[in-house]
């Protein structure tokens, strides 16, 4: 199966797609209950109570809180007109699993984490979103190989 899939693959592991969303989900739920992402996640893993946390999940969810400051920068930068506490929540941990896969994710080609973030933004947020994301992670695709020679 392709790397965008959403749907369980054979034997019930899901594609990457769905780990993503997953991420952005932990994230979201953390900001908004004001919660560390990483104990949020640890307290998601293995729990009986919870869909199971895939491994690309963690990696993203860790990568972010691990890389925050950074990421958190570059979309204070790169988002003209807009404040980090003014974007929408679900807008803004899209952006950051999509810059943390665009920069440190090392074997997703930059088209592919910019239009899974897109892709994310059309499912979870508003109508405006998938452009507003696009036009961001646009812009700092474009001098991604500068800011990855830097980090």
């Amino acid at each position: 199966m392709s790397d965008s899939t959403s749907a369980p693959r054979r034997g019930g592991q899901p594609g990457r797609r769905a780990l993503r969303r997953r991420a952005v989900e932990i994230l979201y739920e953390a900001a908004q209950r004001s919660l560390d992402p990483v104990t949020l996640l640890a307290d998601r893993v293995g729990s009986t109570d919870a869909d199971p946390v895939g491994d690309y999940t963690i990696s993203l969810v860790e990568g972010v809180t691990a890389n925050r400051e950074r990421i958190d920068e570059l979309l204070a930068e790169h988002a003209h007109g807009w404040s980090l506490e003014r974007m929408p929540p679900v807008d803004l941990a899209v952006l950051r699993v999509g810059i943390y896969e665009l920069l440190w994710a090392a074997d997703v080609p930059d088209p592919v984490a910019i239009d899974e973030a897109v892709g994310l933004a059309r499912e979870l947020s508003t109508d405006d979103s998938p452009r507003f994301v696009n036009g961001v992670l646009g812009r700092i695709g474009t001098i991604a190989d500068r800011i990855r020679a830097v980090l």
